[in-house]
């Protein structure tokens, strides 16, 4: 049965060819979504956890758990005494003091370098011979003086930077121009890959990121012979109140765990559209077997006749699936090696090391495992219908059996699961609640299925409304391509339901996205009426109230910052103030007050949005009793009820004077501050404001449009990694029509060279077979692009409940594109069959009897 089976492998392998690049395509994707996330995790362990073996023991702040530890918020730090006597410690060799926050690089022009949230400052801390071991120079020294500074080697090759040039550092103090006194490397414990490592003096680092003589941590080394648990327990039992001790080996592995959230979580989103393309290759691989099974009817019959039992049959025709699925999975294993190594380039920093490929045994079991069942799977059906026919009436059969048609038992279950699958679907949407969008998902995938075992009831309607204009265009190709296509309508809706698979995907992502993508730029461009907004460039500064403070100098410029304020509990209710500057905040942010005046403001009321009043029965001359966290008590009363979006970016839950949120903190943390000019948004006012703040690369001075960008530019970089994704199961879907087309042209060699008999030329036979792939490319391009809106209304519906303001947007262009590449793609895929078609000999195919 084996030999047999190979053999009929060998003399189908052009029909099994594109079988087994599907699998191997599907293969190739999962084995190198797995690969990249083993390989990403264990490039980011080494990364995150790389010069954590040069420290013995970290001593740091019981509550700063490791990390640099801010003025005002609980222990500052670790003194120098502190780092002193436990350099005499029995058994440490050296203790080193640490301290780092946030410090951002300009480049020549003043913009910001690097990316993220991962612009570094800190401490050189030379030993005892003028070196720090966390830090390898390659040209000049570490800073010696105030007004000096040493760059990492990638952030000044990107910024032009040599040793002594003047380089502009903006940190939460403020920016200042240094000398750049050295270049160096460093370990990934010290610069998170994508941004910048600025080193200071102790005593400016200090300044900048701490208090003077303060410490976020101390690192110790262990003097030779000197075991780390060891050396544990006579640290901790000379450290003060306030402070503890990890080993390096424990901190290492805390952050391994946090290094590999990212990978992991990029890892599972490749592995479900890998899933995708999978699944989209079962009806390729169906159908293939489906069409080989049928042209091989009567070969089988005869097997039978000879002998061959009905389970033996069938145990040659998943052989030869699996043998086939066997050697598209190795394939496909050694093809997803390099696309893990093209997903490392396109998802890593640009500046990130260089780190071998991991493959573990699990990833080429699951590979293997996958691409040999699925075309077993995918083969049952067609080979269970073929094993139904009997001996006899299959040999006595001139041509094969014509294809079943759709069965009324089968047609009646798909029509119950789309309606059941769209009544959930709709439900969930119309009745949002904790499990809606779970309601929703189990709705999408019934109404899919239901949709799929449909599409070859559809295709004869669907190819009834086309054929009239491809009749006009073609009066005798568009009838033989209409009447070709609904010959068998199971291959068809087998074909065409894999491109309807990735066009709902992409349909409903255009639909989520566009949508998603129009309430973002209402919610934070209805509000703004200033013209700029300053806000951190990039995450990790802390903006404070002094930031605005410069701009209160220049001519005929009104400001305001949004300072904000937590830990309260107003009226019983826990809140977030933001305080503001009572004269101008109201021509600055478009406040819609429904009760109450914001002139109100200036008394030392405060106003509430409604949707924070409503909730708790709050109205405007009630006074509430305030608690902040810290043990300060107080009173405030409302003055005014505005109507806002409770996913406002601007808007804040509760307005409150400036002056009011400063008498309970004393240092709030401003989210960004609003600034009106007396000319207008333009290059003068921009450059104005800027000098203002002192050409701080860590602050970013945005309009309307900078605001509508920067928010909105997140949404389509996801959206464009997501069809980038998507684009495997399409390409699986064009080799599906190809392989039916190919397929079809087979079954039909004589008709087809009956009709080059009868005048049909080569160009009509080509025209026929590309009219063929569109009617197949728009049957699956229209039924996904409507299942695909239809999911994204469901699912948009479900953020209505929670985001104020969210409507259905249709992006018309994106849909449209959608359906023209799928068209497209079904042309393309027709190349080759309509070649093979229209090369057909009249005489060797009109003489098949």
């Amino acid at each position: 049965m084996f030999r047999t089976a190979l053999r009929n492998v060998l003399a189908h392998k052009a029909r099994l060819l594109m079988t087994a690049f599907a699998v191997m395509l599907g293969v190739t994707f999962i084995s190198g979504s797995l690969i990249y996330g083993d390989s990403a995790n264990r490039a980011a362990t080494a990364r995150a956890t790389d010069g954590y073996g040069r420290i013995a023991v970290s001593v740091f702040p019981d509550d700063s758990r490791g990390g640099a530890a801010v003025a005002g918020d609980g222990p500052p730090g670790v003194d120098a005494a502190t780092v002193a006597a436990l350099a005499k410690v029995a058994g440490v060799a050296a203790a080193t003091g640490r301290v780092d926050g946030f410090a951002a690089v300009a480049d020549r022009d003043g913009r910001l370098l690097g990316h993220g949230p991962s612009h570094k400052g800190a401490n050189f801390a030379p030993g005892a011979h003028g070196t720090d071991p966390a830090y390898r120079f390659t040209r000049g020294s570490g800073p010696t003086r105030d007004d000096a500074i040493a760059l990492d080697e990638t952030t000044a090759a990107k910024g032009g930077y040599r040793v002594g040039d003047t380089v502009r550092v903006g940190t939460n103090q403020g920016a200042a121009s240094y000398t750049l006194s050295g270049i160096f490397r460093t370990d990934g414990t010290a610069r998170p890959a994508g941004g910048s490592l600025t080193l200071f003096t102790d005593a400016t680092a200090q300044r900048l990121f701490l208090r003077p003589g303060r410490y976020a941590k101390a690192d110790l080394t262990a003097a030779p012979g000197t075991g780390v648990r060891d050396l544990l327990g006579r640290v901790e039992s000379a450290l003060p109140p306030g402070t503890g001790a990890a080993t390096g080996a424990q901190l290492a592995r805390i952050q391994a765990n946090l290094a590999t959230n990212d990978s992991d979580t990029m890892s599972q989103i490749l592995v479900g559209f890998a899933a995708v393309a999978l699944f989209t290759a079962t009806f390729l691989i169906s159908n293939t077997f489906t069409m080989l099974v049928s042209r091989r009817t009567r070969e089988l019959a005869l097997m039978r006749a000879v002998g061959a039992t009905r389970r033996q049959v069938r145990r040659v025709l998943l052989t030869e699936s699996l043998l086939v699925g066997a050697l598209a999975s190795a394939a496909g294993l050694a093809a997803g090696t390099g696309v893990a190594a093209l997903l490392r380039t396109v998802f890593a920093a640009d500046d990130a090391p260089a780190a071998p490929l991991v493959l573990t045994p699990g990833t080429v079991l699951t590979s293997l495992l996958v691409g040999t069942v699925l075309p077993m799977v995918a083969a049952w059906l067609p080979i269970r219908r073929a094993m139904a026919i009997p001996p006899v009436a299959a040999l006595g059969a001139a041509e094969p059996a014509q294809p079943a048609r759709t069965g009324s038992l089968r047609t009646g279950l798909c029509a119950a699961l789309l309606l059941a699958g769209v009544g959930a679907a709709a439900y969930g949407a119309l009745s949002p609640g904790r499990d809606s969008r779970t309601v929703i998902g189990v709705g999408a995938a019934l109404a899919l299925t239901g949709a799929i075992g449909l599409i070859p009831l559809l295709a004869r309607p669907f190819t009834a409304l086309l054929r009239p204009l491809l009749t006009r265009l073609h009066p005798v190709h568009g009838t033989l391509a209409a009447r070709n296509t609904v010959r068998d309508p199971r291959r068809t809706g087998a074909t065409a339901a894999a491109l309807a698979i990735a066009l709902t995907l992409a349909s409903g992502l255009s639909v989520l996205g566009a949508s998603a993508a129009r309430y973002l730029d209402r919610a934070t461009t209805h509000d703004f009426t200033a013209d700029y907004l300053v806000k951190p460039a990039e995450g990790g500064m802390r903006m404070t109230p002094d930031t605005a403070a410069p701009l209160k100098g220049l001519p005929g410029v009104r400001s305001s910052p949004l300072d904000q304020s937590t830990g309260y509990r107003l009226g019983g209710v826990p809140s977030v103030l933001t305080g503001v500057d009572p004269a101008t905040i109201g021509g600055l942010l478009r406040y819609d007050v429904i009760e109450g005046s914001l002139d109100s403001l200036a008394e030392g009321r405060i106003a509430v949005a409604d949707f924070k009043a409503g909730p708790a029965g709050w109205r405007v001359g009630q006074t509430l009793p305030l608690e902040r966290q810290d043990g300060k008590r107080g009173s405030v009363t409302i003055g005014a009820v505005y109507r806002a979006d409770e996913q406002s970016n601007l808007l804040p839950s509760i307005t409150a004077p400036d002056s009011l949120v400063a008498r309970y903190d004393s240092a709030p943390s401003t989210a960004g501050v609003l600034v009106d000019t007396p000319g207008g948004p333009g290059r003068a006012s921009l450059g104005e404001v800027t000098r203002a703040l002192g050409d701080n690369p860590a602050l970013a001075v945005l309009d309307q449009a900078g605001i509508r960008a920067q928010d909105s530019g997140d949404i389509g970089e996801q959206l464009n990694v997501f069809y980038a994704l998507l684009s495997m199961a399409l390409a699986i879907a064009a080799l599906g029509i190809a392989n039916t087309l190919a397929m079809s042209v087979l079954e039909r060699h004589k008709e087809i060279g009956t009709l080059r008999a009868l005048g049909v030329d080569r160009s009509g036979v080509s025209r026929m077979i590309r009219l063929e792939a569109l009617l197949l490319g728009g049957l699956g391009a229209t039924l996904g692009t409507a299942l695909g809106v239809f999911l994204g209304w469901a699912l948009g519906r479900t953020l209505q409940e929670s985001v104020a303001g969210y409507a259905l947007v249709l992006p018309w262009g994106r849909l449209a594109v959608g359906v023209l590449i799928a068209l497209v793609g079904a042309l393309l895929a027709s190349v080759w069959p309509a070649r093979r078609a229209a090369r057909t000999d009249i005489a060797a195919a009109t003489a098949v009897q």
